[in-house]
């Protein structure tokens, strides 16, 4: 079975088979989609759902919005076309998969430098 990053890296290699016509709102659709999904059957939010729940925040901060928008449209509205929206947010999923980890990391020394003392 695929996990949720699984999923999106799928979705970069053939888009068009999972979203038809190939734009940042219908990966957006589709990813809530898979999220209403798993929901509906009751199966619990992995690590990786836990973590991309906070996507859409990050991307608030990223791009200095403020106002209410969903991820899919603060990137299209930041790029030249919908092809370079596409485009941009794997190239965003990726950054913000490494500042989380990097977050992670972080916060792994701070544990263990509290568990040493």
């Amino acid at each position: 079975m695929f996990d949720l990053y699984d999923l999106i890296r799928n979705i970069q290699k053939r888009p068009a088979m999972y979203l038809g016509k190939v734009t940042i709102a219908n990966l957006r659709t589709f990813i809530a989609g898979y999220s209403f999904a798993r929901r509906q059957m009751q199966i619990p939010q992995t690590a990786q759902e836990q973590e991309f729940s906070g996507f859409q925040t990050w991307i608030q901060q990223k791009y200095n919005v403020a106002y209410n928008q969903t991820w899919d449209q603060i990137i299209l509205f930041f790029s030249k076309d919908e092809n370079t929206a596409f485009e941009e947010f794997f190239k965003l999923f990726d950054e913000f998969r490494q500042t989380k980890s990097f977050s992670q990391q972080q916060e792994n020394i701070k544990v263990d430098s509290v568990s040493i003392m």
